[in-house]
């Protein structure tokens, strides 16, 4: 996490920003706190793209369906202002780092715990399927890993980026999906469907288990690996035995051949037992997850029960300066 720029707001809606998490093609990502002292991931959608009408409209239609999905594999949206001049999203905050960054800087994950992913996102995508949604965009950045299973965030918000694409590329320069873990459908432009996310977690699986992608990166150009994907079969050396079958079956180029996310389920059963009291990751990897979340605390404690709360200010555009607002006695 990085500190508040000065561009950056200090207050969205209701929500006392503490720093910026990330920032992308939509825009910027924010961990803030709520008045009650909840803590929640805010993304303040580009300016660019907020100007866009059609983007508004397929923006706000995305959120409300996002905002049905239940379930503890995925991080809740809690909130949205979609009519704001610089529309906005607040979600749960998931106190872990993404599956990208974990392998990237611990190694690719045992076969047991690939399996374990697996069986968690396939109960996410179960969640986001049972909304009408599609996520379009299931890559590692886009699964955060925490001590008790996988969670899955911006689901289906790749869709409003659909509505502003020249080419792969929004006029923002961000990618309508990414290149190497999208789906042989997305990649000619033809229709997507729920077997397009099957596909996508067959290329996340690969990647947790051996720390490559199927299809290899964008150092040889998006347009050679949207080829691969559509045209030549994945890349698996490394991947353990035990899950060769169920990948390729996931990456199979004709959507109806992929398995049913039921049939993921019965295929990626934890044989301990889901009361199984192991860890479903290796316990050094463990240890560094307990010390990620401790550091949240370090950050910044949310304010004790009966504390006053300073109204929040509107959201002001970047450079602005706030009001001075009333300070609350300690």
């Amino acid at each position: 996490m990085e500190d508040l720029g000065a561009e950056d707001p200090r207050w969205i809606g209701e929500y006392r920003l503490v720093g910026r998490l990330g920032s992308g093609g939509m825009g910027r990502v924010f961990l803030a706190h709520s008045a009650r002292g909840r803590t929640v991931a805010v993304k303040l959608v580009q300016q660019d793209l907020a100007q866009q009408t059609e983007f508004r409209r397929r923006f706000k239609q995305e959120v409300r369906a996002a905002q049905r999905v239940g379930g503890k594999w995925t991080a809740p949206v809690l909130d949205a202002d979609t009519e704001a001049p610089t529309p906005w999203v607040a979600t749960g905050y998931i106190a872990g780092p993404s599956l990208h960054s974990v392998v990237a800087k611990y190694g690719p994950l045992p076969e047991r715990s690939v399996t374990i992913l697996a069986n968690g996102l396939t109960r996410a995508l179960e969640s986001i399927h049972g909304a009408n949604l599609i996520h379009r965009d299931l890559k590692p950045s886009n699964v955060l890993v925490t001590i008790d299973g996988p969670r899955v965030i911006d689901f289906g918000i790749a869709r409003a980026l659909e509505t502003v694409t020249d080419g792969i590329l929004t006029r923002s320069g961000a990618v309508v999906g990414s290149p190497g873990y999208m789906s042989p459908e997305q990649v000619r432009g033809e229709r997507v469907t729920p077997a397009s996310d099957v596909f996508c977690l067959g290329s996340v699986l690969v990647y947790a288990a051996t720390g490559r992608q199927p299809f290899g990166t964008s150092d040889s150009g998006v347009h050679a690996v949207m080829y691969r994907i559509a045209q030549e079969e994945p890349v698996l050396d490394g991947l353990p035995e035990g899950l060769r079958e169920l990948v390729t079956d996931c990456l199979s180029k004709i959507p109806s051949v992929r398995p049913t996310l039921e049939e993921l389920l019965e295929r990626t059963a934890d044989p301990a037992g889901a009361d199984s009291d192991e860890p479903w990751l290796p316990g050094s990897l463990v240890a560094q997850l307990g010390r990620h979340a401790v550091q949240l605390l370090d950050v910044e404690t949310p304010a004790a029960p009966g504390t006053p709360v300073v109204p929040a200010p509107p959201l002001l555009p970047p450079g602005a300066r706030p009001a001075a607002a009333p300070v609350p006695a300690p």
